[in-house]
C-alpha cells in the first residue's frame, strides 16, 4: 500500500460503440477506491451520475452491493485502482446505466509518481462531449445525432429542443472537465 501512496495511475477512457471515438486520459491515484473512481468516471466523461454502474475485470464484477438483491459483486468500496489495475495495460469494463447500456473501455497507460503540485484526479486530455443522459444508448445516441444533423428530419426541433443547452457533440473542454472532477459527487445510496 505504501508504493500506491505514490503513484497515480493515468488511465485512458472510452466509451464503446460510438463514432467518432469520445474519450478521456485522466490520472487518479493508485490507492483510490473503485467507489471514487466511479465519481470520477462520471465526472470526466460527462455523465450526472444519477444511475447504476458496475466494474467488470476479467469475470469479476465490483458494484454497489445491495443485500436485497445479491448479485456476486464484490463490493467496489473495498479495492483500489492498483488492486484491479496493477501494470501498465491492464483493463477493465465500466458499465454506467443500464437501462441505456453505456460499456467504457479502462486502460492504463501509465503508473507514475505523483507530482507534488498536481491536485488529483485530474483530465489531461479527451476527445467530443459526452452523449446526454437517457438518449437510448450507443443507438439512440446515433440516431439523435441524426436528427440533429438534419433540419428536415420529422424529430429535428423535438429532439433540438430535448438535447441540453448549446450541446455540441464535437466540443471537449478540458477546463470545465476538470472543474467537475472537484465539484463533489456524493455516492448514491451510501
Amino acid at each position: 500500500m505504501a508504493a500506491q501512496a505514490r503513484t497515480v495511475h493515468r488511465l485512458k477512457v472510452t466509451l464503446r460503440e460510438v463514432r467518432p471515438a469520445v474519450w478521456r486520459r485522466i490520472e487518479v491515484p493508485s490507492e483510490m477506491k473503485l467507489s471514487k473512481l466511479a465519481n470520477t468516471l462520471e465526472a470526466a466523461m460527462g455523465w450526472l451520475g444519477g444511475h447504476l454502474h458496475v466494474f467488470v475485470v476479467g469475470r469479476q464484477r465490483y458494484g454497489q452491493p445491495d443485500p436485497d438483491w445479491p448479485t456476486g459483486e464484490l463490493d467496489e468500496r473495498s479495492v483500489t485502482v492498483a488492486d484491479v489495475l496493477p501494470f501498465v495495460k491492464a483493463k477493465l469494463r465500466w458499465e454506467y446505466d443500464f437501462g441505456d447500456g453505456w460499456e467504457h473501455d479502462v486502460v492504463v497507460e501509465a503508473i507514475e509518481p505523483r507530482q507534488a503540485k498536481t491536485r488529483y484526479p485530474v483530465c489531461v486530455g479527451g476527445q467530443r462531449a459526452c452523449p446526454p443522459e437517457d438518449c437510448g444508448g450507443p443507438g439512440g445516441y446515433e440516431e439523435l445525432l441524426e436528427a440533429l444533423a438534419d433540419p428536415d428530419e420529422p424529430r429535428h426541433e423535438e429532439l433540438a429542443e430535448w438535447v441540453p443547452p448549446g450541446f455540441d457533440p464535437e466540443l471537449f473542454d478540458l477546463d470545465e472537465t476538470n472543474a467537475a472532477l472537484r465539484s463533489p459527487r456524493p455516492l448514491p445510496g451510501w
